[in-house]
């Protein structure tokens, strides 16, 4: 590796970030603005290779074609691996073409999914199966403590992110609940802004203790949204949203559904927000596939306005909050009450 030159970005700003997006174009990539860590090898100034990660996910590797063969795969991904665990990260993935799996299955990946158009892999050989091992365990354990809808037979499902969890939210657990035997519901679990994943896990928790037959859950990388999969390696941007929603919905049919004996997935209608209209969408015409029944609520209103997460979040950086108190289950109108006090707002 003498020939060559190591150079590392967290990310890359400016001038090497614009030469990196021209490597990669030329590449036939196209470079990800959600990357936090990228490498790049040079040779007499010119980058010859490359790899970045959003977190845990590696993307946009890729090596010239003149110096493919000469180990220079291998030294990124030695270079991420120690990256990766210097921030305390031991598991990741990587999205790509199914026609580079070879390309990762080199440096050590192993498939989870994959479509026509994305090829989803991971460092363990067993994740998936950990995971589903993990959510039968906790569907045990919880039904001990729980009674099941004896007037119903079906297994329902909801994936939220409650962010935070609104009288909406309630509202479609409620009815489903009551449609099914037993009912799991999927807090996603991907940091976001406002609310971090255990506060929204804990306000769901106690905005639905009095529902007798629903078992809750935390993801993980195995169930985030599509909206945040990479896109970089997709050249037609305008369907790369619903190739996502795609892996993300054959994931769940295939693997997850079956696992928990899921037969119907439930969803709040969507009439503002472009993105999720599609996603649900895609599960309307994709779940039947796997025997799944899908099924679309209409959103609960207060007042003449639809109750939204996102009104309660601004409305909250606004110090406006009490505008919105009839959104929220009195749990989370407690919570984020003190919230604001503390944080001075």
């Amino acid at each position: 590796m003498s020939d060559y030159m190591e150079e590392t970005g967290d990310p890359f700003t400016g001038k090497k970030k614009e030469e990196l997006k021209k490597f990669l174009e030329y590449m036939g990539l196209t470079y990800d603005e959600q990357i936090t860590h990228s490498i790049v090898l040079r040779k007499e100034k010119e980058i010859i290779a490359t790899a970045s990660c959003q977190k845990n996910i590696i993307k946009c590797v890729a090596v010239s074609e003149a110096y493919q063969g000469q180990n220079l795969l291998a030294h990124l991904m030695t270079s991420l691996i120690e990256y990766f665990y210097g921030m305390g990260i031991s598991h990741f993935f990587g999205f790509t073409k199914p026609q580079n799996k070879e390309l990762f299955f080199s440096m050590g990946m192993y498939p989870v999914a994959q479509t026509e158009k994305i090829l989803l892999l991971e460092n363990d050989k067993n994740g998936l199966e950990k995971f589903l091992k993990r959510l039968k365990k906790e569907t045990q354990e919880q039904q001990k403590c729980k009674v099941e809808n004896r007037h119903e037979n079906g297994i329902g499902a909801v994936v939220m992110n409650c962010n935070p969890f609104t009288r909406g939210h309630e509202y479609l657990i409620r009815e489903a609940a009551k449609k099914n035997k037993w009912l799991h519901i999927f807090i996603l679990s991907e940091e976001q802004s406002f609310l971090t994943t255990r506060e929204r896990y804990q306000l769901v928790k106690e905005g639905i203790q009095e529902i007798p037959n629903v078992i809750l859950h935390q993801t993980s990388e195995y169930m985030i949204s599509p909206a945040v999969f990479p896109t970089y390696f997709i050249k037609e941007k305008a369907k790369a949203y619903e190739m996502n929603c795609q892996l993300d919905i054959q994931l769940f049919g295939e693997r997850i559904a079956p696992e928990l004996n899921i037969t119907d997935r439930y969803v709040g209608s969507e009439p503002a927000c472009d993105v999720t209209h599609t996603y649900n969408q895609c599960l309307r015409e994709q779940l039947p596939c796997y025997q799944i029944r899908f099924h679309e609520i209409p959103r609960k209103t207060y007042g003449d306005q639809i109750i939204s997460a996102s009104e309660v979040r601004k409305k909250y950086a606004e110090n406006q909050l009490k505008s919105v108190c009839g959104m929220l289950p009195e749990s989370t109108w407690r919570y984020l009450e003190r919230k604001k006090n503390e944080n001075g707002k």
